[in-house]
């Protein structure tokens, strides 16, 4: 890419991560929302995690190949647009006909389109960020990214919660059983998906290339064949760093997991003492969730422009080790809370962590990749999220009920203490000083 970068302003950094509001809305939606709807469809918890497959395993496929092409595209609109619009549109679409999924089939089906579309997305839009700032700016563009991240997920969480609040009926369903108050939410996220994404391509458009940029990317091989080869390439020659990387990406996205799957469930059953998806107390623990999981991610927004300065400090391997090592304790406590206005307790050290996850990983890891695969390296670091995912979902109803005892708050106990082993891997990880600037 471009020697000299332009530096940006704080409000054009700002500007360049609106769409990754839109982005992180849909995730929102889904990481609040999925357990419930497929439970309102008849599924039962013990086969929660195998419905939850699409997301990493499209990110599995989808999100390298993405990348990778995206590193050689050269288009009028640029690198790395057309997939941020694409993937959008189709994300929009997703969102629009989730609510009225008539079957459970339907529902997991329609989740793989949207997941494969949020990771078209996705991608590219990490790159992207690479690709604009300059490397003593990479800190401020992915911490800024990630208070996006917690602003959305702050509103979608909430949304139905709001709908309450405005007067919408917290019991009235759709055909599909579904609230109608959950419809709305995901209606909101249809039209910010595209919206927000537009926005950013407006307001602060990718960084012409160079006549040498694009006889060099031109030059390049073409095809399903050369992409492949590409991705396979970049896996052997790995920077050292992001290969240590691992095993924090391991222990924390499986534990992530753990939690978004299985809180609803734990917050019926500690709360209001029920495992009836049909229950009105079921319905009370999914809105709780949304009140929770608002209040997190709006902690979120703030840490990730608070850490910024403790970042720099004292580096991004300290800051998530500790945030990390707080929500662990947090998610330990909270099936043994039984009071929902003492759950925004731990609430505040799942925050912390949700705000260096989305951005401090990605700090320690942009300054050690070559600019020219920014996109194949963004993307291949992201199936260090995806494989645990995986690896969560296709173990974890193996020893639900022998290890866990069937029982949701026991799987919040186990994300705990992932998460505190998480803290202590990502501090063996060997980066280089100006990684962490």
């Amino acid at each position: 890419m471009n020697a000299s970068k332009p530096r940006l302003s704080f409000w054009q950094i700002v500007n360049m991560n609106v769409g990754f509001f839109g982005i992180q809305f849909s995730f929102g939606l889904q990481q609040s929302n999925m357990s419930p709807i497929y439970q309102y469809l008849g599924a039962d918890e013990a086969s929660l995690p195998l419905l939850w497959l699409a997301g990493p395993l499209t990110g599995l496929l989808v999100q390298p190949l993405i990348g990778a092409m995206s590193d050689r595209t050269v288009s009028r609109w640029g690198r790395r647009t057309p997939y941020f619009l694409i993937g959008a549109l189709l994300c929009s679409l997703g969102l629009f006909l989730m609510p009225s999924s008539p079957t459970l089939w339907f529902a997991a089906g329609l989740l793989w389109i949207l997941d494969a579309a949020n990771n078209v997305t996705m991608e590219p839009y990490r790159a992207y960020v690479s690709d604009r700032l300059d490397e003593a700016q990479h800190a401020q563009g992915f911490l800024t990214q990630s208070a996006f991240t917690g602003l959305a997920q702050t509103l979608a969480y909430l949304t139905p919660s709001i709908m309450v609040w405005l007067g919408m009926d917290r019991d009235a369903l759709n055909a599909s059983h579904i609230p109608q108050v959950t419809v709305v939410a995901f209606m909101v996220g249809a039209l910010l998906s595209f919206s927000t994404v537009a926005w950013s391509v407006f307001k602060v458009p990718e960084l012409p290339l160079s006549v040498e940029e694009k006889a060099l990317l031109t030059a390049k091989p073409r095809g399903l064949k050369a992409t492949l080869g590409e991705i396979a390439e970049a896996f052997r020659e790995m920077p050292p760093t992001m290969r240590q990387l691992w095993w924090m990406k391991l222990f924390q996205w499986y534990g992530m997991m753990c939690y978004w799957i299985y809180i609803v469930p734990a917050l019926a059953h500690s709360v209001f003492a029920t495992s009836e998806a049909g229950s009105a107390g079921f319905r009370e623990a999914s809105l709780l969730n949304g009140q929770i999981g608002g209040f997190y991610n709006f902690v979120a927004f703030f840490a990730a422009f608070a850490m910024l300065p403790f970042t720099r400090r004292f580096g991004a391997q300290k800051v998530h080790a500790l945030c990390l090592t707080l929500a662990g304790i947090g998610m330990w406590a909270i099936p043994e809370i039984g009071k929902p206005w003492l759950l925004f307790v731990p609430m505040l050290g799942v925050g912390l962590a949700w705000a260096s996850i989305m951005g401090n990983p990605y700090v320690l890891l942009a300054g050690s990749i070559p600019p020219e695969r920014a996109g194949v390296y963004m993307g291949i670091f992201n199936i260090f999220i995806v494989i645990p995912m995986l690896i969560q979902m296709l173990t974890l109803p193996m020893f639900y009920k022998a290890w866990l005892g069937g029982q949701p708050g026991n799987v919040i106990r186990l994300a705990g203490a992932l998460l505190v082993l998480a803290a202590l891997a990502v501090l063996r990880v060997k980066t280089p000083a100006a990684n962490t600037k």
